[in-house]
């Protein structure tokens, strides 16, 4: 089993929505997944698969209800028979499974106890036995669920376990407060390497190479949706574009760590969800170079090639 966590410094990066998505076309081809909303302070993932009943967590024990031992498993949702939508209500022909594990609604953060950490450890072990992907959406800065996810692959039970990777993806917009910020949360005195050296044992080569970057709302100044944009206008955004690119290589999210990118769409711009077939080829609200971009995420994550490579 893969497990994937996907973290960002700031806010409005487009993590979850991006992680939703990607997880949602890894399904598509054929693999069983599950999405485990621990953004404790604000679980809000029902809203991105239009589970309606858990758009702010539920509250029928959820992650942070198991976490803390006050129900014995944690709520889980089959997205193709729960999701609002219509176009996702039937298991497309050769899918697999696609389940949301939610948080609580009105939960909170909170603190990586010895005893959180050796549950969440334990349900990372469950789920091997029924997912090849797991996606562990955490809060964004370095947040109590940070740590709860550091401490417990740091745990030799998991540590040890046979089949199961870990490997962290941090998402950033493409500007410069976003790619300074990536950088102070990988790269810091209290970021993630300080941190898995310090506090959980880890080597700075083992922790380091497993994170890769995920550049997202990137507006490519030679697209043909800038057509109408004036000569100095394109300009300019080259002129960034190229800035951008030589700041994320001074501070280690060049394209050697970055495994890849998603382009600003309109649509996410105005409502996070999933983005369907139907939203790309029947109604076209969508752009196909987004779901593409979605599609080649969802296959690097899980090559190993890719990984190695970079």
């Amino acid at each position: 089993m893969l497990l994937v966590f996907a973290t960002s410094d700031k806010g409005g990066t487009g993590r979850s929505v991006t992680s939703s998505n990607v997880l949602y076309r890894s399904a598509l081809h054929g693999r069983d997944v599950c999405y485990l909303d621990f953004d404790f302070g604000s679980p809000t993932a029902g809203a991105i698969f239009s589970v309606d009943a858990v758009a702010r967590g539920t509250e029928q024990g959820g992650l942070h209800s198991f976490l803390q031992d006050r129900v014995p498993a944690a709520h889980s949702i089959d997205v193709w028979e729960r999701s609002e939508r219509q176009d996702m209500r039937n298991k497309p022909l050769g899918a697999g499974r696609l389940m949301l594990m939610p948080g609580d609604k009105g939960g909170g953060e909170f603190q990586a106890t010895p005893e959180i950490t050796r549950r969440c450890a334990r349900l990372f072990l469950r789920l091997q036995e029924e997912f090849e992907v797991c996606l562990v959406d955490l809060s964004a800065g370095r947040s109590q669920a940070v740590d709860i996810v550091l401490a417990a692959t740091a745990q030799d039970e998991l540590r040890n376990a046979k089949g199961i990777v870990s490997r962290w993806l941090v998402f950033h917009r493409w500007t410069r407060q976003h790619i300074l910020a990536a950088y102070g949360l990988v790269y810091g005195e209290r970021g993630l390497l300080q941190s898995g050296i310090k506090k959980f044992q880890y080597t700075r080569g083992e922790l380091e190479s497993r994170i890769r970057f995920v550049r997202t709302a990137v507006v490519d100044p030679d697209s043909l949706q800038l057509k109408g944009m004036r000569p100095p206008q394109v300009a300019w955004l080259k002129d960034c574009d190229g800035y951008l690119r030589e700041l994320a290589s001074r501070n280690g999210l060049g394209r050697t760590t970055m495994l890849g990118s998603t382009p600003l769409d309109p649509m996410l711009q105005w409502r996070e969800q999933l983005i369907t077939d139907d939203d790309v080829w029947a109604t076209r609200v969508a752009n196909e170079e987004t779901v593409k971009s979605f599609d080649e995420l969802a296959r690097r994550i899980v090559d190993d090639g890719a990984w190695e490579g970079l």
